[in-house]
């Protein structure tokens, strides 16, 4: 950890609401005109989508499942980590989506990498949104170099849900793909994404109050309004809960150290109470 240099994390599976938890911390950002250093986990995965569709038609789901450390860079993440808490820059590149229309533009093919290159210089901060932001392991540790780390985590059935539809309706995969994906992936899922929620400082976990016991039948997303979110704090001691039970309707305290809220105050939530962690890691750096 940095006083100098801070790192924030949201670190969740795919599907899990990691991305939608950037768009709450890149407005928060530019509200308080902070400059951070966005940083993709996509970007630290060992093979491009050719390799890996090459590796899935040879029966090698172990070494395409992006869940696994093993098809990852994380060595490279932790030396990330490291070299911005000294230094307050460091290697990275990007993956190119689909969607990334400039990427695309500038010559750079969808499923492939940008080049390894530095940070931009003199930002305040750097924030990772991915899978691998908390691994603790024999041998890696990237949650020791975090000053924030956030866990997105809904409950695995619906966690399935959102990937389903993501990636049929958005991506066009078929349900079976996606349903063979989930399954090839659990192994991983167990020993190397679920752990990392032992190691955050707050987790968001949504639970939806609808039936969804088979996830592969559900037509829909359980809806904001159909769920409420569970929000569990390392320390509770740091947290004003009288306040935040002020300020967002329907909350409730479950635990000393857990306060549950409607799942359309989820944004609300994060704001009230993500926006002081950030400001307090931001006054504890020094002037110069």
């Amino acid at each position: 950890m940095s006083k100098r240099h801070p790192i924030i994390a949201v670190t969740g599976s795919s599907g899990a609401g990691t991305t939608s938890t950037g768009h709450v911390f890149s407005r928060l950002f530019a509200s308080e005109g902070l400059t951070a250093a966005m940083v993709s986990g996509d970007s630290f995965h060992r093979y491009t989508r050719e390799q890996m569709a090459r590796l899935a038609a040879k029966g090698q789901f172990g070494e395409r499942n992006h869940f696994a450390l093993a098809a990852n860079h994380i060595d490279k993440l932790e030396a990330l980590f490291y070299d911005y808490s000294h230094t307050g820059n460091g290697q990275c590149r990007h993956y190119v989506h689909d969607e990334d229309l400039a990427l695309i533009q500038a010559g750079h093919k969808p499923g492939t990498f940008t080049p390894w290159e530095q940070l931009p210089a003199q930002t305040d901060l750097l924030f990772y949104e991915g899978l691998h932001g908390g691994v603790v392991s024999d041998v890696y540790n990237t949650a020791q170099y975090v000053d924030l780390l956030i866990g997105v985590v809904p409950i695995v059935n619906l966690e399935w849900i959102q990937k389903i539809h993501r990636d049929t309706f958005q991506r066009g995969y078929s349900q079976d793909a996606v349903v063979k994906t989930i399954i090839n992936r659990m192994d991983d899922y167990v020993h190397d994404i679920v752990p990392q929620f032992s190691h955050t400082h707050v987790n968001f976990q949504r639970i939806p109050l609808v039936d969804t016991s088979n996830p592969f039948v559900a037509r829909d997303v359980p809806t904001e309004d159909e769920s409420m979110v569970v929000i569990r704090f390392r320390d509770p001691g740091e947290v004003d809960f009288p306040y935040l039970l002020q300020m967002i309707a329907g909350s409730s305290v479950s635990r000393r150290d857990t306060l549950v809220i409607p799942g359309p105050k989820l944004s609300l939530a994060m704001d009230l109470i993500l926006r002081p962690m950030v400001l307090r890691l931001i006054a504890q750096k020094p002037f110069a």
